[in-house]
């Protein structure tokens, strides 16, 4: 009924959480790529002149605020994917609008909440060793990197299967929500075959890149993950952020301290 980037976290949309990790990270221009009935996503970050007008009345000023603020975040563009061939089409198609720079990949299921928002340590990570990807947990669904510890939270990756089966596993490191590429990508991507579910997977692309072009920095990032394709996800994270929004969190803390009695 809706793309589960409009699935609402408390008062705003997970892919909100996205653009916003984006902005803290330093980020200006931000391409979404949307799939099939996703113009609502289009529309949420355009300008809305009926509620803005609604807005301007005397008591509301920091809902229209809010409401002025979203289409401001940043310099944001929309291409349509007009078939579903998977994440690696999806990021081919980002080509004319990165050009010759370096571009970091958001996935559109994976919010992740913390301090220090994870494209910037993925940017730290690159400016230290070059491309990066971020790990993540469960391999099975997502992929298996081949690590070797570096210092920190930072290894080097020189090969990777996506949803590998049991026994194929490198290590219980993963891709998980965020890579940032280079534009060596676009190549290797154009030449990738359907691997996974018959689709283009970008790990393919990228697992060629490891192996072939001097491997790549994954940073075990900070924060917490939420898989907004995950039921119980989904609501884990409006507990969470929940309890540290600024408007409802004391109250929503009190809430939950006499409900846990109850069970």
């Amino acid at each position: 009924a809706m793309p589960k980037g409009m699935l609402p976290i408390v008062d705003k949309p997970a892919i909100q959480y996205l653009v916003e990790e984006a902005v803290r990270s330093g980020i200006t221009d931000i391409l979404i790529i949307l799939g099939r009935n996703q113009s609502v996503i289009e529309d949420h970050f355009d300008r809305s002149p009926e509620l803005e007008e609604k807005l301007a009345a005397p008591g509301k000023e920091k809902m229209l605020e809010e409401c002025l603020g979203i289409s401001n975040l940043a310099n944001i563009y929309f291409v349509r994917q007009k078939q579903t061939l998977g994440l690696g089409h999806a990021v081919s198609m980002a080509k004319p609008f990165t050009g010759d720079d370096p571009f970091v990949v958001i996935y559109g299921d994976d919010v992740i909440w913390g301090e220090d928002p994870v494209c910037a340590q993925l940017i730290r990570a690159y400016e230290e060793f070059g491309v990066a990807a971020g790990p993540g947990a469960d391999v099975s669904r997502y992929c298996s990197l081949k690590t070797t510890p570096i210092h920190d939270n930072y290894f080097f990756v020189d090969d990777m299967i996506e949803k590998p089966k049991k026994g194929q596993e490198f290590s219980n490191y993963s891709i998980l929500g965020r890579v940032l590429l280079t534009p060596e990508i676009y190549d290797l991507l154009a030449h990738t075959k359907p691997g996974a579910g018959g689709e283009i997977q970008l790990t393919d692309a990228m697992a060629e890149y490891a192996r072939n072009y001097g491997g790549m920095t994954a940073v075990e990032f900070t924060g917490k993950h939420y898989d907004m394709g995950n039921k119980l996800k989904v609501v884990e994270a409006q507990v969470e952020l929940a309890l540290q929004h600024p408007e409802i969190g004391e109250d929503f803390r009190a809430y939950l301290k006499e409900f846990c009695k109850t069970l």
